[in-house]
C-alpha cells in the first residue's frame, strides 16, 4: 500500500483499542481529476442517515505503518523493533480536524490582553489602564488586546476615551469576531489607518483587515512559543489537523516552521486574493503537498471574506437589521461585489484551487452559492450562519461544504435576537442542513472561539452554553453526527484508515443524549444515524444538556498523527 506520508515513516502497534463507530463521508475539499486538476465532485452520501455495521464485540489491535492503519484484528504480533502503545480498552476515534483557524492570531492571544469578559466600554478601558500601569510602554510598540464584544454594551466605544487612557501608547483592541478594532490615535498613526469623522474609534471590515496586515509586519516577540503552545493544546484535545485561514503567506511560511520543529499538526494553508497570483504562478493546487512540509502541509483553498459579521452589523442579510449601526447599510456590507467574487472563484477554479467563501448573512450566502455554481467551483461556504429557506438544499445540490463553527452560537445567541429578531430559528441550522443532504464540517474560527472541537460538538448537540434552555432545539444534531462533522470525513478506524487517531478515556457516544432503539437496516434512508449498530436520534425527551457536558469533559488519552504520538496521557 502506498502511503500519502512518505516523510512520516515508521510502525506502531496499538493494543486493545475499542473503535467508535463513526459514519464516513468524503472529506471537505475538491476531488483530483485524471489530469491532476481538481474538479467539483458529484453529490455524496449525507452525514445524516449514514449507517455502519456494528463494531467488533471486543477491543482490537491496530497497526499503523507509514501513516496508514494496515491491520486491525483481535490480536496482532509485535513486529521487530515496532513501538507499542497499550490502549488498555480505551476508545479510538479518527483524528479530529478544525476546518477554520487563524493560527497565528490564536497563538498570539497567549501574550495579549484578554478583554472578552468586559461588559462595557468602561470595563474594557479599566483593563487597558491596568495593563499600561504595569507594562513598560513605547510609542512604536503597541499594547494589544482581543475579544471585546461591543454590540450589547450599555455604553459606546469612544476614540477620545481610549486616547485618555492610552496617551502616547498605541493601543489596539481586536473585537471578538475580528471584524473591527478599537484603536487609539497613536495606533492609527502606526498602522496608517485613514482618519475618520466618527468618534467611536472603531475601524471596520476591509480597513481593519488592512490594519491587521500592517500590525503583523511590526517588530514583535518571537512567535515560536505561541505556536508551540497552540499546537500542544490542540493535540491535547485530539486535533490532528487544521485549515489555517491566517492572513499571511501561509504556503511560504509554514515549511520553515515545520523544519523548526512546529510539527504536531497537519495544516492546509489557505491563501487570499492578494497572493492568488503568486500561488497560481507556483502551480499550487488544493491538495498539493508543500515542499519541505514533511507530509504535514498541503495547499488549501482560496479564502474570500465576502461579507461582514453579526456583532459589527455588517453581515449581509436579505432583511434589514432591526437597528443598523450604519444607516447607510441597513442590510450589512457585501465586502466583495458579486461580479468580483465570480471572477475570483473562476480564477481559483481554473488554477485547481478550491474556494472557502466567508458568508455569514443569508444574502451573502446566496451570492457565494451563486458564484460557486456559475464558476463550477469546489469548496465551502465558511460560517453559513443565517440561511434563508431553501438554501440548505442548495448546499446539497451543489455539493458545497457548510463549514460551521457551532461554538459561535453560544456567543451570538443574544445579539441574534437583538439584531435579527424573529430569525433565530434560521441561524446555525445544522439539523436542516444534514436532513437536506448537505456536507457539514466543524471548526472554531480561533481566536473567535477556542480551538476546542469538543466545545463545538457540545454546542451542536445542545444549543446553550449556560443554564437557559436550548436555543431552537429543533436544530440540534446527535453526538454521532457532531463527531462525524469533526473527523475530516474519516469514518470508523479500521484497516485502510489514516494513521491519525485519538485514544479516549470514555466513549464519546455513550452519554445520556444517545438513545438506543431498534437496529437499523443497511438500506435505512431516514435521518437517523447509526452508532454501534443502533439508531441514535434527537428527541425532545433526551437530556441534551447532559450529553453536551459529557462531550465538553471528554478526556483525551493520546493523539497520533501518521502513527506518531503528538500527545500522551496514558
Amino acid at each position: 500500500m502506498s502511503s500519502p506520508d512518505a516523510d512520516l515513516t515508521g510502525s506502531v502497534l496499538i493494543r486493545e483499542a475499542r473503535p467508535v463507530t463513526v459514519p464516513s463521508a468524503r472529506p471537505p475539499g475538491p476531488t483530483p481529476g485524471s489530469d491532476g486538476r481538481t474538479t467539483r465532485p458529484g453529490p455524496t452520501t449525507s452525514q445524516a442517515g449514514a449507517t455502519r455495521a456494528a463494531p467488533p464485540s471486543g477491543p482490537l489491535d491496530l497497526r499503523i505503518v507509514d501513516g496508514v492503519v494496515t491491520e486491525a484484528a483481535p490480536h496482532l504480533e509485535r513486529a521487530p523493533g515496532e513501538d507499542v502503545i497499550e490502549a488498555a480498552g480505551r476508545w479510538v476515534v479518527p483524528g479530529l480536524w478544525d476546518q477554520h483557524v487563524h493560527l497565528t492570531q490564536w497563538s498570539q492571544t497567549f501574550g495579549r490582553l484578554d478583554v472578552s469578559a468586559a461588559g462595557s466600554a468602561a470595563e474594557t478601558l479599566t483593563l487597558v489602564r491596568d495593563l499600561l500601569a504595569t507594562t513598560p510602554s513605547r510609542r512604536d510598540l503597541p499594547a494589544v488586546g482581543y475579544g471585546f464584544r461591543h454590540a450589547l454594551w450599555p455604553d459606546n466605544a469612544s476614540l477620545a476615551a481610549l486616547d485618555a487612557v492610552a496617551g502616547d501608547v498605541p493601543v489596539i483592541l481586536m473585537s471578538g469576531d475580528v471584524h473591527c478594532g478599537w484603536l487609539s490615535s497613536r495606533a492609527r498613526q502606526l498602522l496608517d489607518v485613514p482618519p475618520t469623522s466618527d468618534d467611536d474609534g472603531l475601524v471596520r471590515e476591509n480597513d481593519w483587515f488592512a490594519a491587521l496586515t500592517r500590525l503583523a509586519q511590526l517588530p514583535g516577540p518571537d512567535p515560536t512559543a505561541g505556536y508551540r503552545r497552540a499546537m500542544d493544546e490542540a493535540a491535547a484535545r485530539g486535533i490532528v489537523g487544521i485549515t489555517d485561514m491566517e492572513w499571511a503567506a501561509n504556503a511560504q511560511d509554514w515549511p520553515g516552521r515545520v523544519a523548526a520543529g512546529l510539527d504536531l499538526l497537519r495544516l492546509r494553508t489557505a491563501t487570499y486574493a492578494d497572493r492568488l497570483d503568486d500561488i497560481l504562478a507556483a502551480g499550487l493546487r488544493t491538495g498539493d503537498r508543500l515542499h519541505g512540509g514533511r507530509g504535514l502541509l498541503t495547499m488549501g483553498p482560496l479564502k474570500v471574506i465576502s461579507d461582514g459579521s453579526l456583532n459589527t452589523a455588517t453581515a449581509h442579510t436579505v432583511a434589514p437589521y432591526s437597528h443598523p449601526l450604519d444607516p447607510a447599510h441597513p442590510h450589512g456590507v457585501q465586502n466583495v461585489a458579486p461580479d468580483e467574487l465570480v471572477d475570483l472563484v473562476r480564477r481559483a477554479t481554473a488554477g485547481g484551487l478550491a474556494v472557502a467563501i466567508h458568508a455569514i448573512g443569508d444574502a451573502a450566502v446566496g451570492i457565494a452559492l451563486d458564484a460557486i455554481e456559475e464558476a463550477g467551483a469546489s469548496g465551502s461556504v465558511e460560517h453559513a450562519q443565517l440561511l434563508s429557506p431553501g438554501q440548505a438544499s442548495r448546499f446539497a445540490a451543489l455539493d458545497v461544504v457548510a463549514s460551521i463553527q457551532p461554538a459561535h452560537l453560544l456567543d451570538d445567541r443574544d445579539i441574534t435576537e437583538d439584531r435579527w429578531p424573529g430569525r433565530g430559528g434560521r441561524v446555525f441550522v445544522l439539523r436542516e442542513l444534514l436532513d437536506a443532504g448537505a456536507r457539514v464540517a466543524f471548526g472554531s474560527d480561533a481566536p473567535v472561539a477556542p480551538l476546542d472541537p469538543w466545545l463545538a460538538m457540545a454546542a451542536a448537540v445542545h444549543r446553550s452554553g449556560d443554564e437557559r434552555p436550548a436555543w431552537h432545539p429543533e436544530q440540534h444534531i446527535t453526538a454521532v453526527e457532531a463527531l462525524a462533522a469533526s473527523t475530516d470525513g474519516q469514518g470508523t478506524v479500521e484497516a485502510g484508515s489514516r494513521g491519525d487517531i485519538v485514544l479516549l478515556d470514555a466513549d464519546p457516544l455513550a452519554g445520556p443524549g444517545l438513545v438506543p432503539v431498534a437496529p437499523v437496516a443497511p438500506d435505512a434512508s431516514d435521518s437517523a444515524v447509526t452508532s454501534r449498530g443502533v439508531r441514535a436520534r434527537v428527541d425532545a425527551t433526551l437530556d441534551t444538556a447532559a450529553m453536551a457536558a459529557h462531550l465538553r469533559a471528554m478526556p483525551v488519552a493520546a493523539t497520533l498523527v501518521a502513527g506518531r504520538t503528538t500527545y500522551r496521557n496514558l
